[in-house]
């Protein structure tokens, strides 16, 4: 990698001595060389007046399709994505095929994805096969380097299996993830259960299926005394189930996708599948509620939930569609839109989730390896020119953004964006 050097940029790093300041960095086969004022060196030289230099972004929640689903986006692909919004570390979910269920899937997934400049790390499932009925060879894979355990898209409806998952994950300081649906509720409805699904008449997915799944999961974990990380969180009441059970000091965590932030119900008006999620979008007052619970703390992180799919799954009937967003792109622009300020991204994006998963957060220091994004709210043109994934199912697609990626450097290597 050419030495780079980053001129003015105002370092945002809780953790770093020079958090705050504007200063110049100075970057050398992949680490950082020197942090001063007004540095000279034969290097490629960034502006970076205006601009925050942060370590880089992590993201908890990206689905690839590798292996066994390329055609909707493999390592390669997703990781160019993912340099482009920011993001040197992906933590992937387990709906391959076949599933990430045993600690040869683990392995093949952690030696396919090396070499990257975006740090990969396999979810293992909860259950073999995501079929909710038996646990998964978990021990096995956390040790192979499984991070954490889910059923990606699929919740567990069993309660005494989600029980068994977090006593045995509590054993070897395992962390279960819940995506919280009642499927006995949401049933096959394809959208928000509220004043939208009526004038579409559609049937609706009630708040009533998430939230009966977070209350089930909270009293899992506190009589366990497990820890628990809700994906995905949709609804007002979630949140303030969720704060109530933190109150209490239940060992619980959550995220929230970004475009749940911005997004509510209306843009379904016209039957527009690239807006079919799960969960699916909900209502002003509960965008208004996950904002408040992002900024209050209660939300911990923020995730891209990037979800490719090939065009033939999205240009179809509403009905029919499969649902997901590719968001690997977007996030930074979609948490500038929601009001989030610089140091509220940074600890959503960079710092809490690798808290959650327990990793190694980066660190801007003299002597560290280089891994940082450098960025701003400056605006851009999301185009199928500028889109990196495999696969092109985004609602945001050719529209100009504000929140703009200008360098993403680790692992040795960089994207720059001109």
């Amino acid at each position: 990698m050419q030495t780079i050097l980053i001129k003015s940029c105002t370092i945002v790093d809780p953790n770093s001595a020079f958090n705050q300041k504007e200063l110049d960095v100075l970057i050398t086969d992949g680490k950082i060389a020197e942090i001063a004022q007004n540095i000279i060196a034969d290097a490629l030289q960034i502006d970076g007046k205006g601009k925050f230099l942060a370590p880089g972004f992590f993201d908890m929640n990206t689905s690839i399709g590798e292996p066994g689903l390329e055609t909707k986006e493999d390592f390669e692909t997703g990781s160019k994505a993912a340099a482009a919004g920011g993001f040197t570390g992906l933590a992937v979910m387990p709906h391959n095929a076949p599933t990430t269920d045993s600690k040869s899937q683990v392995a093949y997934i952690i030696n396919r994805a090396k070499g990257n400049l975006v740090d990969i790390f396999p979810y293992g499932t909860i259950s073999q096969k995501r079929e909710g009925k038996d646990l998964s060879e978990m021990f096995d894979m956390k040790q192979t380097g499984a991070i954490a355990f889910s059923d990606g898209d699929k919740p567990v409806q069993d309660a005494g299996l989600m029980e068994r998952a977090l006593l045995y994950a509590k054993g070897f300081d395992a962390l279960i993830l819940s995506y919280p649906e009642d499927q006995s509720i949401a049933g096959k409805a394809k959208m928000n259960e509220g004043v939208m699904s009526t004038l579409l008449g559609m049937k609706g997915i009630p708040n009533l299926a998430e939230e009966l799944m977070v209350i089930r999961d909270l009293y899992l974990a506190e009589y366990t005394g497990s820890k628990v990380h809700f994906s995905t969180i949709s609804t007002a009441h979630a949140v303030e189930l969720i704060a109530a059970a933190k109150a209490k000091g239940t060992q619980v965590t959550c995220d929230v996708a970004a475009h749940h932030l911005v997004l509510t119900e209306d843009v379904l008006a016209d039957f527009d599948s690239h807006y079919k999620v799960k969960p699916p979008l909900r209502t002003q007052n509960d965008v208004n509620a996950l904002v408040k619970g992002l900024k209050d703390g209660v939300i911990d992180a923020v995730v891209s939930q990037h979800t490719p799919q090939e065009i033939e799954f999205k240009e179809v009937e509403f009905e029919i569609a499969s649902y997901g967003i590719i968001g690997l792109q977007t996030v930074l622009p979609l948490l500038f839109k929601a009001g989030l300020n610089v140091d509220q991204i940074v600890n959503k994006l960079a710092i809490a989730p690798r808290q959650i998963l327990g990793l190694t957060i980066p660190q801007i220091k003299e002597g560290n390896q280089a891994n940082v994004v450098l960025f701003n709210d400056a605006e851009w043109l999301y185009s199928t020119d500028s889109n990196y994934s495999k696969s092109a199912n985004s609602p945001f697609l050719n529209e100009k953004l504000n929140g703009k990626v200008w360098l993403t450097c680790n692992n040795n290597q960089i994207y720059h964006s001109n």
